[in-house]
């Protein structure tokens, strides 16, 4: 790519397509620049805001005339550094957050289209309103975008039951490289005529092009839950626990999630209010819920019965079923507040990895091994989507300061023996939050390289320039 200066006019230019409003003052970049953990800092030419998708398409087919990088943004709250420019001053960011309209809600077709702005949590009040599920939940599902959950191909606690973000779009809109748009807004549940475009957007992470809108898939509304707080002895029974309640509940088991002591203990410590379900203290544990869309006590009176016989086998040491909505909701703010948690505590190397969901327990005694032997008093926090396989496993020394220099000096050591470990396991080194600039070059090692040549060929086609979230994926 042949790199064309910053013209001097580029912000009046920009204001012509976008106004006053859509255009951020050079001085308020900062919080656009900057990733939500403060790990990847960069300088843009531009922060632009586009309110429409014509908009967007003009926008992107000016900055296509000048050679410019696009860095698409939608809620910034990656942890790969997936949505931050580089410090060149040359990239320019098109967050499209003030494209949050619901465009339709169709209860019949069970389907919602929405731009690419909207927050996920209103989506899933706009979903609730209707009388209908739109199941994908995050922990940053109050400031996480849309655009950005289809760009990263989201998970969240959900995916056991519903599956990933990708399995929940029936249809997008895309703005291509050179500004021309792609309407493949359709609601259909069977297309088989060529090529499903829309999967080459999700999970690319705006290197291919700008997600503006997405036709969603809608669920009926669960009307009652079953939730418990259990203790188990190792990964390894929390696993065998997963296949006994399957067999028992089937398809109502919407979550099973498992948490280390050592998650259980941040939490209590950094979270205020968050408090102990259990009288003491176990090595392992696993939320369980189950969801319909019946009402009554039936799901209880299911889960309480299934963990019941689990006991009497062993299979469980200690545990407490939800006797109301709220302490549902204090067991599931325990899971959910581990993110926060840690970085109140000092931020650890992360890992989002997958394995299949048979060998996690061999994940985690292989990798945990291998570096206690190598950091003796290393913590290791682990916890995760034990249902799909997918494991946030993470690595600390000390707090504060000790935990910031350990970041910075023995990531990439770190990062080796668990992604070797992963490796030789069959697994991801990114189950779901992407590449981005953190695992680009890791991908390397790890990739198919015909699978890497693909992906280069595909970029090649559409980005020919190049120009599409550069340093990104690849």
């Amino acid at each position: 790519m042949n790199e064309l200066a910053v013209p001097a006019d580029l912000a009046a230019r920009l204001r012509a397509i976008v106004g006053e409003r859509g255009l951020v003052d050079a001085g308020e970049q900062g919080a656009f620049e900057n990733d939500w953990r403060g790990r990847f800092r960069g300088r843009a030419a531009a922060v632009v805001r586009p309110a429409s998708t014509e908009e967007t398409s003009r926008v992107v087919a000016l900055l296509h005339e000048l050679r410019l990088p696009i860095v698409p943004q939608a809620g910034n709250t990656s942890l790969c550094g997936g949505a931050t420019p580089d410090d060149s001053g040359r990239e320019v960011i098109v967050n499209v957050s003030r494209m949050n309209r619901v465009r339709e809600v169709d209860a019949h077709d069970n389907t919602m289209t929405v731009e690419a702005g909207c927050i996920l949590q209103a989506l899933q009040e706009v979903a609730q309103k209707h009388d209908r599920l739109f199941p994908l939940s995050l922990g940053a599902q109050g400031s996480c975008e849309i655009g950005g959950n289809l760009s990263t191909n989201a998970g969240g606690t959900g995916v056991l039951r519903y599956g990933n973000t990708r399995d929940l779009v029936l249809g997008l809109e895309v703005v291509l490289p050179d500004g021309r748009v792609w309407n493949g807004l359709r609601r259909l549940r069977k297309d088989n005529t060529g090529y499903d475009l829309k999967h080459l957007f999700v999970g690319a992470e705006g290197t291919l092009g700008i997600v503006t809108a997405a036709v969603l898939k809608l669920f009926p509304l669960p009307r009652s839950y079953a939730t418990a707080l259990i203790a188990v002895e190792s990964p390894k029974a929390a696993v065998e626990l997963l296949s006994f309640l399957r067999a028992r509940c089937g398809e109502r088991i919407t979550g099973f999630e498992l948490m280390s002591r050592v998650c259980m203990d941040i939490v209590l410590a950094q979270i205020p209010g968050a408090r102990d379900p259990l009288p003491q203290s176990y090595g392992w544990y696993v939320l369980v819920e189950l969801s319909d869309s019946t009402e009554g006590s039936t799901l209880d009176e299911l889960l309480e019965g299934a963990l019941g016989a689990a006991a009497e086998d062993g299979a469980i040491l200690d545990g407490a079923l939800a006797a109301s909505r709220q302490q549902r909701l204090d067991f599931w703010k325990l899971r959910e507040d581990m993110a926060e948690a840690q970085k109140l505590e000092g931020e650890p190397i992360k890992h989002d990895i997958s394995v299949p969901v048979s060998r996690v327990p061999d994940f985690i005694g292989r990798a945990s091994a291998a570096l206690e032997k190598r950091y003796p008093g290393i913590r290791i926090i682990a916890f995760g989507h034990v249902g799909d396989g997918n494991v946030h496993y993470n690595c600390t020394m000390g707090v504060g300061d000790e935990s910031r220099r350990f970041l910075f000096d023995a990531h990439e050591p770190v990062n080796q023996i668990v992604y070797e470990v992963v490796h030789a396991l069959g697994g991801s080194i990114s189950a779901e939050h992407g590449l981005g600039q953190l695992k680009r070059d890791e991908i390397k090692r790890y990739k198919d390289p015909l699978e890497l040549e693909l992906m280069r060929s595909v970029k090649k086609t559409l980005d020919p320039l190049g120009l599409m979230n550069p340093g990104k994926v690849l």
